[in-house]
């Protein structure tokens, strides 16, 4: 029987979970933000009086803008941060390539170390993972090793490794394959309608929407949770239709 995009019909397998990272697994705008006040403070440190006015809010949209402007021309994340950064700098009077390359650092080492899972992150991995292989695809490059869930996933899957970012199928068809299955039998879990869900759907996977923050966005056909404590509950569902469907083949009636 083959699988109708979203919903899983009975007597489809599901063989691998795979997961989206920010803002899935844990919250990279606050992470992301208390990197860049610790960069912030150095700035003014060194710079007095020129700086006084830049705020956080400055340097995300300096980084936003060098994104969007450097993405076009295919370059890397790290690329489109240091001209971030190098917009800022400039702005308060410095220009000093070695500082620039130490802020970066600075940002990286203090933004990592502010990444920590949700709470409902680990008590959920440890169910799902004694059932199915888990696998992370990101657009982004924070590491699980280095986020507080080491060891946690099969594998990680980001965008500029594998060439393809999500919304892209083309990544979905990629975890499949390290997943050892078809798009079909895996199931994503993701907190962006139009990169996870309609990626997903577009691949033929399984969604499933982590909507935590109660949208009224039209997630289409996803299964919508509102936590990851909702999804070993879900998969198991899934799993017992999979098994009626297996029992009973043609009866294909589907989950609403």
């Amino acid at each position: 029987m083959t699988a109708s995009p979203g919903r899983l019909e009975v007597g489809t397998q599901v063989r691998a979970v795979t997961f989206d990272a920010d803002g899935t697994l844990w919250d990279f705008e606050a992470a992301m933000r208390s990197g860049l006040a610790v960069v912030l403070a150095e700035i003014r440190r060194l710079a007095p009086g020129r700086a006084d006015g830049l705020t956080v809010e400055h340097m995300v949209s300096a980084r936003d803008e060098a994104a969007a402007e450097l993405k076009r021309r295919g370059a890397s994340l790290m690329d489109m941060r240091r001209e971030g950064f190098r917009r800022v700098m400039e702005s308060a009077g410095l220009r000093d390539g070695e500082l620039k390359r130490r802020l970066v650092d600075a940002y990286v080492a203090s933004r990592i170390a502010a990444t920590k899972p949700y709470p409902d992150v680990v008590p959920a991995l440890e169910l799902i993972s004694e059932r199915w292989p888990i696998g992370v695809i990101t657009n982004g490059n924070s590491d699980p090793e280095q986020c507080g869930l080491p060891g946690r996933f099969s594998f990680v899957i980001t965008a500029e490794e594998c060439g393809f970012e999500k919304p892209d199928p083309r990544v979905f068809h990629v975890a499949a394959e390290k997943a050892g299955c078809l798009p079909h039998e895996v199931v994503h879990v993701g907190d962006k309608v139009a990169t996870d869900v309609d990626g997903a759907l577009a691949a033929g996977a399984t969604a499933v929407w982590l909507n935590r923050d109660r949208s009224t966005a039209n997630a289409g056909q996803a299964h919508e949770i509102r936590s990851l404590t909702e999804l070993p509950g879900l998969l198991d569902r899934l799993s017992k239709l999979q098994d009626v469907g297996l029992g009973h083949a043609g009866e294909g009636s589907r989950e609403q």
